[in-house]
C-alpha cells in the first residue's frame, strides 16, 4: 500500500509546550503542518508552570516574549532556596535574559497554539487520535475524530508525538526507553490569592519534604509541594489538604504569610516517572515529555519542551528538504538532546530522592552561602541556565571553595 498524495509534510500530535512550537517552527519554514490535540484551548494541564530565563530566551527568538509579558505574568528576578539554617538566593538568568516567569498553562499554551496557527499550521482542537497508521513498518499518518465524531485518516511524511508520557505515537512505534528510574515524588499544587512573592521564586527544602511558590497570572500565587512516593501511597494521599498544611508549616515565616492568604482552587497533582525514549524512527519523531521525562522538582519541563521543539524542527527540516538523511539528522537530534539533558536528569533525580545532601554538597552549599557570585551560579544550575556538569566539575567546585574561603560574604543579600 502506498500513499502518493499525503496531505501534510508533518503531523504533530499534541499542541502544548512541545507540540505547538514544533508545528510553528516547521510551518514558518514553509512546510504544510497539521497540529491536533484532544483538548480545546484555553485549557489547563498538570504543570510546574515555570518558564526559566532560557525558556524566555526561546520565546524571544520566536517573537513571542512580549505576548507573554502582556498577559500579566509577573517577572521573576530572584530564585531563593531555603535550607532551614540558611538561604541561598540569586539571579537565575543572564544579562540578556535575567528573569523567568510562571504563567498559567491556560495562558501559555493558548499563546503558543495561536502562534502556530499564525505561522500557517492547520489546527484541529478537540481531535482524538485513535490510531497511528503504519505501513510496512513505517508510520504514515493518523486516524481519529474531531467534534463531528466523523473518523478521518490523515497522512504525513513524518508524524511527531508531542502528547506527553502516554504518547500514542511512542506506544505505536514501540519507542525504546532507557535510563529509566522509578517515580520518586508525588507533586501537588494549588493557587492562592493575597500571597504576593514580589519577583521571587522561593523553594523550601526540609527533611523528606519540599515546596516552592511563585506568582502567576491574575494576581494568584502557585504553591507546589512534594512528598516522597512511599509516604504518599501509605497515607498522605488520603488527606492532601491536611498534609499540605503540615508541609507549609515546616517554614513558619512562610506559613504565617499563607495564613493571611486565601486558597482559590482545589489541589492538582501527579506522580511522574523518569525515562528517556529513542525519539525517532521510520516516519516518526518525539518531542517534549513524550520522549524524555523527569521528576518536576527542578521545573525543567517547559524549558526542555522548547529546546526539543527547536532541535526536532531543525532536524526534520534537514530531512524533509533533502539536505540530510532522516536517520542522520534525527540521530544528531537524539545525541544533542541526551548530552544536554543527562546532567540535569541526574541532578533532578538526586533532588527528588529527598535524601540529605551528601557531605561534599553540604560543604559546598555552606561555603557559597553569602557569596553572591557563587550563589548566582548555584541558582542558575537550578534554573537550567548553567549545566550541573559545569557547576559540579571538580575544578569549578574547588575554585568556589577556594574563592569563598578567602573572600568575605556579600553584605545585604543573603539571609
Amino acid at each position: 500500500m502506498s500513499h502518493p498524495n499525503r496531505s501534510y509534510d508533518a503531523i504533530v500530535v499534541g499542541a502544548r509546550c512541545a507540540g505547538s512550537p514544533t508545528a510553528m517552527l516547521l510551518a514558518r519554514k514553509g512546510y504544510r503542518v497539521l497540529l491536533v490535540d484532544r483538548a480545546t484551548f484555553p485549557s489547563d494541564t498538570i504543570s510546574t508552570h515555570v518558564v526559566h530565563p532560557m525558556a524566555a530566551a526561546a520565546l524571544e527568538r520566536w517573537g513571542l516574549l512580549e505576548r507573554l509579558v502582556a498577559t500579566g505574568a509577573p517577572p521573576i528576578d530572584t530564585y531563593a532556596f531555603d535550607f532551614g539554617p540558611f538561604t541561598i538566593e540569586g539571579a537565575p538568568g543572564t544579562g540578556a535574559f535575567p528573569v523567568g516567569y510562571c504563567p498559567r498553562r491556560t495562558v501559555l499554551d493558548k499563546l503558543l497554539l495561536d502562534a502556530a496557527a499564525e505561522a500557517g499550521a492547520e489546527i484541529r482542537e478537540g481531535f482524538t487520535v485513535d490510531e497511528v497508521l503504519v505501513d510496512d513498518g513505517r508510520v504514515v499518518g493518523i486516524r481519529g475524530s474531531g467534534k463531528s465524531r466523523e473518523t478521518v485518516s490523515q497522512y504525513g511524511r513524518v508524524v511527531i508525538g508531542a502528547e506527553g508520557r502516554n504518547s500514542i505515537v511512542a506506544q505505536t512505534a514501540r519507542a525504546e526507553r532507557y535510563n529509566e528510574r522509578p517515580p520518586l515524588l508525588a507533586i501537588y499544587y494549588a493557587y492562592w490569592s493575597g500571597l504576593p512573592m514580589r519577583g521571587r521564586f522561593e523553594t523550601y527544602i526540609r527533611p523528606q519534604r519540599g515546596f516552592a511558590a511563585a506568582d502567576t497570572n491574575d494576581g494568584l500565587t502557585v504553591i507546589v509541594g512534594g512528598f516522597p512516593l512511599a509516604e504518599f501511597q501509605d497515607g498522605i494521599k488520603r488527606d492532601i489538604e491536611g498534609n499540605f498544611d503540615k508541609l507549609i508549616e515546616l517554614a513558619p515565616d512562610f506559613a504565617a504569610r499563607v495564613r493571611g492568604a486565601r486558597r482559590e482552587t482545589r489541589f492538582s497533582g501527579a506522580v511522574t516517572p523518569n525515562f528517556f525514549c529513542k525519539p525517532f524512527g521510520p516516519g516518526w519523531a518525539l518531542v517534549g515529555d513524550a520522549g524524555y521525562l523527569k521528576d518536576p522538582i527542578t521545573a525543567q519541563g517547559i524549558l526542555d519542551a522548547f529546546r526539543d521543539a527547536e532541535r526536532c524542527a531543525s532536524a526534520v527540516d534537514e530531512s524533509l528538504s533533502g539536505r540530510r538523511d532522516f536517520d542522520a539528522a534525527m540521530g544528531d537530534y537524539q545525541r544533542d538532546r541526551d548530552s544536554a539533558a543527562l546532567p540535569m536528569y541526574d541532578f533532578t533525580c538526586m533532588l527528588a530522592a529527598m535524601e540529605p545532601p551528601p557531605p561534599e554538597l553540604q560543604r559546598l552549599l555552606g561555603a557559597i552561602h553569602g557569596h553572591q557570585d557563587a550563589m548566582d551560579a548555584f541558582v542558575r544550575v537550578n534554573a537550567g541556565t548553567m549545566s550541573p556538569a559545569e557547576f559540579f566539575a571538580p575544578q569549578h567546585v574547588q575554585s568556589l571553595l577556594t574563592r569563598c574561603s578567602t573572600t568575605a560574604p556579600t553584605p545585604g543579600r543573603a539571609e
